[in-house]
């Protein structure tokens, strides 16, 4: 397969892109229980006893280096919401590349486009299914290597929903409750309904759906279910890992085993991106106006024309300053990140530079004094750079017909290997086998 992005070394490009702004998913045990799954567990025999690991965050270079245990299990998901926004290559996609290229042959990597979690909101399902092919496609048109780590469809392997409903049974709604995420959610209902009362905060609460309230569980048996001893994820998403700690720690004191691993999380070395229209708010496609975020699939046209409306300020010498400046702030980080791959496609053994020395170097330039209409030039011309070997093998596949259907057929054939293995040990335990 023809990738966007050839191998990178075992240390992070990123680590060193954006160390000045740097704020901001299991091993096996146990002998397969069911007859017809033999198969399975002959395949899974590589895999070393379960362990479990601090809850202290590492880097995934760290967790990823000679002098961790060998045999790491790593899971990652992303909600197929179609064509992935500068945000999510930046902010997670980019680490899932460089992570299968630094990963030890013993290793396994698990990386999943979750179609469960996109049920949460009302869904087109002609729109959805579109969607989750689009993400498929991105994920090879990045650099995902099917033959190195293993890409599957969430809802192609239903081991998911039976281990999900099975941890909901020993999760407390008060836990669920304490979720961030679902604060933010009911206050978002109960500030759409004006409410202003006890009953009427109820009544907001009550309009959000089961799916919604529950899905941090689902997300436990997505990491769970592959025994994940490293997961990456974002600031916002190290609650809902704790929790999938919480849920592994009550199975195994419940059942009197230790099937599940405790899963350390692997902090990326890249802060969220913004919007473009609002610095204050992530990049989402949820965000009404298109403007406020780049496509992976935008054509340099519509590039040049979003960042020309990108907010930043009137300042005429550019800084680092993400407090006070989050526009011009967020455009730095962009350029950064996108300059430490450039370089290293491209064969130059460039020192990476952080957002404050490129807008020293940007100033320095421009005679001491560079505005943000430089910013975005140099931003734009980044950007389409990166985006065009992604967008020339986007094309390929779409031309190579019926091929991503066999891929999500082989991914899912893989991923349920190892799901229906943990599901004999759990039906197991529990007395549903």
């Amino acid at each position: 397969m023809t990738v966007a992005v050839v191998g990178f070394p075992r240390r992070s490009l990123l680590e060193t892109a954006w160390t000045a702004c740097r704020p901001r998913v299991h091993s096996l045990a146990l002998h397969c229980c069911c007859p017809a799954n033999q198969l399975a567990a002959s395949s899974l025999r590589t895999f070393r006893s379960s362990r479990k690991a601090p809850n202290a965050g590492i880097s995934w270079s760290e967790a990823l280096s000679k002098d961790q245990d060998i045999g790491k299990v790593i899971f990652s998901g992303i909600q197929p919401t179609g064509v992935p926004h500068l945000g999510n290559y930046l902010g997670a996609l980019m680490n899932w590349v460089d992570m299968q290229n630094a990963a030890a042959p013993e290793d396994t990597l698990l990386f999943s486009s979750v179609g469960f979690h996109a049920l949460t909101m009302p869904q087109d399902p002609n729109v959805l299914r579109r969607d989750r092919r689009d993400m498929l496609a991105a994920l090879l048109a990045i650099g995902m290597d099917p033959k190195r780590c293993t890409i599957f469809q969430q809802e192609n392997v239903p081991q998911h929903a039976e281990l999900a409903w099975i941890f909901n049974c020993i999760t407390s709604i008060g836990k669920l409750r304490r979720i961030t995420t679902w604060k933010s959610k009911v206050a978002i209902a109960r500030h759409a309904q004006n409410a202003a009362s006890e009953a009427d905060a109820s009544t907001s609460e009550g309009e959000l759906n089961l799916g919604l309230f529950a899905y941090p569980v689902l997300q436990a048996a997505d990491i769970l279910l592959y025994k994940a001893t490293h997961v990456p994820v974002g600031e916002d998403q190290v609650q809902h890992l704790e929790l999938s700690r919480d849920i592994a720690h009550v199975f195994n004191r419940t059942h009197g085993t230790n099937l599940f691993p405790s899963p350390q999380h692997i902090i990326t070395p890249t802060k969220r991106v913004l919007s473009l229209r609002d610095p204050s708010q992530k990049m989402s496609k949820s965000s009404p106006d298109p403007n406020s975020r780049i496509l992976l699939t935008d054509t340099p046209q519509q590039v040049r024309k979003k960042l020309q409306r990108a907010v930043t300020d009137d300042e005429r010498v550019l800084s680092y300053d993400p407090d006070a400046r989050p526009g011009v702030s967020n455009l730095l980080g962009i350029l950064a990140a996108l300059r430490v791959r450039s370089n290293f496609a491209q064969g130059r053994n460039t020192p990476a530079l952080s957002p404050g020395d490129i807008a020293d170097e940007l100033n320095k330039a421009k005679g001491g004094a560079a505005g943000a209409g430089t910013l975005k030039a140099e931003a734009t011309d980044a950007i389409v750079e990166a985006l065009q070997p992604i967008q020339a093998e986007l094309q390929r596949l779409e031309k190579e017909d019926g091929y991503l259907d066999t891929l999500a057929r082989e991914g899912a054939k893989k991923a349920a290997e190892i799901a229906e293995h943990t599901m004999c040990q759990v039906r197991q335990c529990t007395g549903l086998a």
